[in-house]
């Protein structure tokens, strides 16, 4: 499946896209794409953040800035609790062609070159900000432009954020290039906490496994260890919010069979070791 071009028109009488989800009710599921700039705010749950190369959990909710043309799945398949979520979508000249160059948008001007990377908010400004995005619908359309505006400095002011370091994945190939990442993902997806095989997955895209590494490396920047390391990861990441798990246990059910060997992958690829992951989110959540 390939990544597909979403065409985002916004409604009569508004510059940007603004769209509200209850529970199972999704926004955009598939792979895809679009040229605007997207916030998301899940109100809780636990899901992924599924964006090019880049795969994460979160555990809470989130509150994602998101640059344009990045491949993503939705955030809010994967979660099974009641929540909401906002979607909204501009173009970088939604408000003119130079009006990010004026002098007073300077700090809002860097958070668009930041979320090119990818952004996560932490817990507190998450409240926050999903306590106003929630407001823009009652709003008429002048007001609802100028707090807008309000919504974007506050988070353009914030230093509490994450950039997620999402590369994106070239996008002008064609159909069956899609479609080969796509079903590694969800293999590697499926399979992680196993042993996998490189002429298993190689075979699956019909290629040698020579031509299969150089072509993951060419696509991803990574081997195949790392990529799959980084699944393990990201899963241990979700596995860590159960504070009853020893992170023994944690590695285990992560796809790794050494305590030793998932310690030093966990820091290699989050920068921190597993016990100092589990304080800092255990204080952050209190």
């Amino acid at each position: 499946m390939k990544a597909q071009l979403e065409r985002i028109e916004p409604g009569f009488g508004s510059s940007f896209t603004l769209r509200r989800f209850s529970n199972q009710e999704n926004c955009n599921t598939q792979w895809h794409f679009h040229p605007e700039y997207e916030i998301v705010y899940i109100s809780n749950g636990r899901g992924k953040r599924h964006i090019g190369s880049h795969i994460s959990y979160f555990n809470d909710g989130d509150l994602i800035f998101l640059g344009p043309d990045l491949p993503h799945f939705g955030f809010s398949e994967e979660i099974r609790e009641d929540h909401q979520e906002i979607v909204l979508q501009m173009t970088e000249h939604f408000m003119g062609e130079h009006f990010l160059d004026r002098p007073e948008m300077s700090a809002i001007k860097q958070l668009f070159e930041r979320s090119k990377q990818g952004i996560s908010f932490h817990p507190s400004v998450r409240a926050r900000i999903g306590e106003r995005l929630q407001k823009l619908f009652d709003l008429p359309g002048f007001e609802r432009l100028l707090y807008l505006l309000d919504i974007l400095n506050e988070l353009a002011r914030s230093e509490e954020y994450d950039l997620l370091g999402v590369e994106g994945l070239p996008l002008e190939v064609d159909a069956q290039q899609f479609e080969r990442i796509q079903t590694i993902y969800e293999f590697v997806g499926a399979n992680f906490k196993e042993h996998i095989h490189l002429e298993e997955v190689a075979k699956l895209i019909n290629m040698t496994v020579p031509a299969f590494c150089r072509y993951l490396k060419r696509w991803t920047g990574k081997t195949f260890t790392q990529f799959v390391n980084e699944f393990r990861v990201a899963h241990a990441c979700q596995l860590l919010a159960d504070e009853h798990r020893s992170i023994a246990e944690v590695s285990f059910e992560s796809g790794f069979n050494n305590l030793s060997h998932f310690n030093k992958q966990f820091r290699k690829i989050s920068g921190t070791t597993p016990r100092e992951f589990r304080k800092k989110r255990t204080k952050v959540i209190r």
